[in-house]
């Protein structure tokens, strides 16, 4: 098991990276975890992470991807919600690395 550090705060992580009390999370530990993946937050990134948390929150599931672009279209417009520009701003497995920095679950669909 990982852990990082915060603030002289250990913070526990699963084996796969993920936060193991998703209750600590703040844009702190985000930031920590966008880092470990070699991601540089930007104001895109906090809007689409922003948008699966809050989906999260209110349907308890992480979505397929597909469902989750279609979703991200309807809300944020056709710029940012679209599999092009998702695949920029987390290459390699956008959910997962959505919901790694999100302190999110680890989407069950992901390897």
């Amino acid at each position: 098991m990982k852990n990082i550090h915060i603030d002289k705060n250990d913070i526990e992580l699963t084996e796969h990276g993920f936060l193991k009390d998703r209750s600590l999370w703040n844009e702190m530990i985000a930031i920590e975890l966008a880092n470990s993946v070699e991601i540089e937050l930007t104001k895109e990134h906090w809007q689409v992470i922003y948008f699966l948390r809050s989906f999260y929150q209110e349907f308890q599931i992480i979505p397929s991807l597909r469902i989750f672009i279609k979703n991200l279209n309807a809300a944020l417009g056709p710029e940012l919600g679209n599999s092009v520009s998702i695949h920029k701003l987390f290459p390699e497995s956008p959910l997962k690395y959505i919901c790694l920095i999100g302190g999110l679950p680890k989407p069950k669909h992901c390897m």
